[in-house]
Parts: C-alpha cells; sequence; structure tokens
C-alpha cells in the first residue's frame, strides 16, 4: 500500500482519520475536530502531520483547524463553496478538482446537501474514500443545507466508483441505519446480512468502519433510491428517484 491510514474515534460518535503517504511521510488528517487526540497519534505513528482536508463547514469537522495550524506548518483544503465558514484555508477545491498528498492524489467530489458545499476525497490508485458527513454505513447525512436532487446526484457520483472502495466516513451510525433500512428495505438479503456483521463487530468492540462502497450499494437505502422495491415500499412513483431520496429522507428524520 501507497498509504497509511489511521482511523480512531473522539467524543460520542465521531471518528478521525489520518492518511500518510508513505513514499514522502506526508500526513493529512481528514477534517479536524479537536487537537488532542490526532496530536497523540501522529506521535504514537511517529507522522508529521502537513496538510488538513476539510470536507464541510460544521463545527465537529472543523474546530481543530486553527490550534492544529498554530502549531504546525500545514496547509489546509477545503470546499470554495464553503470558504466563508471555515478559518484558516489556504487552497480551495471543488467537485471534478484534485489534490496532492506527497505523491498520492486525490479526486475532489462534489456530495452537497448536508451542507451546500459539502465534499468527499477519492483516492483512486489505493480505492480509499473519505466522504465526511454525506455518506455513511448504511445512510447519509441529514439535509441541513441542500435539497434532494443535488444530494442525490452527489451520492450517485459516490455510488459510480468501484465496488472494492473502502469507504472512511465522518461517525459511527451505523447501528441506527440499519435499523432504519431495514424499517423501508426489510426483505433485502444483502441489508440483512449487512445488519448482522454490524452487530457482530459491535459487540466485539470494533469500529464498523471503514465499510466496503460495493456492499453499501446493494444494502443502503440511500444509495438506491432508483429501485422500484423501494418506491413501492414508500409508495412513491418509481419513475421519480429524486422523490424516492427526499421520501427516505424525510422518513430517516422522524424514525
Amino acid at each position: 500500500m501507497t498509504v497509511s491510514i489511521e482511523l480512531f474515534p473522539f467524543l460520542d460518535d465521531n471518528y478521525c482519520v489520518l492518511v500518510h503517504d508513505n513514499a514522502t511521510g506526508a500526513t493529512a488528517s481528514i477534517d479536524a475536530i479537536d487537537p488532542t487526540p490526532i496530536i497523540e497519534m501522529l506521535a504514537r505513528r511517529k507522522w508529521s502531520l502537513t496538510d488538513i482536508f476539510v470536507t464541510h463547514h460544521h463545527w465537529d469537522h472543523t474546530d481543530g483547524i486553527i490550534p492544529l495550524k498554530n502549531k504546525f506548518d500545514i496547509r489546509i483544503t477545503g470546499p470554495a463553496a464553503e470558504a466563508n465558514n471555515i478559518d484558516g484555508l489556504d487552497r480551495l477545491v471543488k467537485g471534478g478538482g484534485q489534490v496532492m498528498l506527497g505523491k498520492t492524489t486525490f479526486e475532489v467530489i462534489s456530495t452537497p446537501g448536508h451542507t451546500l458545499g459539502h465534499i468527499a476525497y477519492f483516492d483512486r490508485k489505493n480505492k480509499n474514500l473519505f466522504s465526511g458527513d454525506a455518506l455513511f454505513s448504511l445512510g447519509c447525512g441529514r439535509m441541513f443545507e441542500g435539497t434532494p436532487a443535488p444530494m442525490w446526484a452527489g451520492l450517485k457520483s459516490l455510488r459510480q466508483l468501484p465496488n472494492e472502495t473502502s469507504v472512511y466516513c465522518g461517525h459511527e451510525y451505523s447501528a441506527a441505519n440499519a435499523a432504519f433500512a431495514l424499517s423501508v428495505d426489510p426483505k433485502n438479503p444483502h441489508l440483512q446480512k449487512r445488519n448482522s456483521q454490524i452487530r457482530q463487530l459491535q459487540k466485539s468492540g470494533q469500529p464498523t468502519v471503514p465499510f466496503n462502497l460495493g456492499e453499501d450499494k446493494q444494502s443502503n437505502p440511500f444509495l438506491r433510491a432508483d429501485s422500484s422495491e423501494l418506491a413501492k415500499n414508500l409508495k412513491v412513483s418509481p419513475n421519480d428517484p429524486t422523490r424516492v431520496f427526499a421520501a427516505l429522507r424525510q422518513a430517516k428524520d422522524h424514525f
């Protein structure tokens, strides 16, 4: 592997993620909640922080940026559309662009909805996706700022990535998402299998992240809004996946 990744929990359900380019030693934090656990993991791995890749402007993904920037000589990359809401950005990017970490290339994917300018970072060579709060295991982010059509379009962009992709998201929501997914797609055997796997992982004290994108394509209702079965279960026309997605998101908000 040309990169090494450390994922570790923080707060009630957040994940911190560090990505290390083995060829050059460059290390990025995906978002930055609090400097303390990040600094501790850097010391444990003997890595030097060089970058922060920001997915969106929410405080539980950005509060550590300025403290880390004051401590280290680092570059902060984040969504151009949210530049006014994120302090400390040095490099602005948008969907369709690229950003380098040492010799590793990350594609920037527009994933609006949770916030209007939300982006994800995809390392195609190593098949790692850092999805922030756009895509979760068996779920997606709450639609705080966006509307259904662009959010569904962003998730479809993520769905087009290779099945072998490992997804690193911002929160541990798998069990709650599985419960909702089963309520709208109870006969899905792939979902039933994922639910069992999640229960086993949590029983043994293991994280459910990263998760496999190919499995999520088969079991995550928010990646299956164009499924006629889901449309039928939600009593929405199968000819309008955007309406199916909107119905799913509304149902999850009140679940």
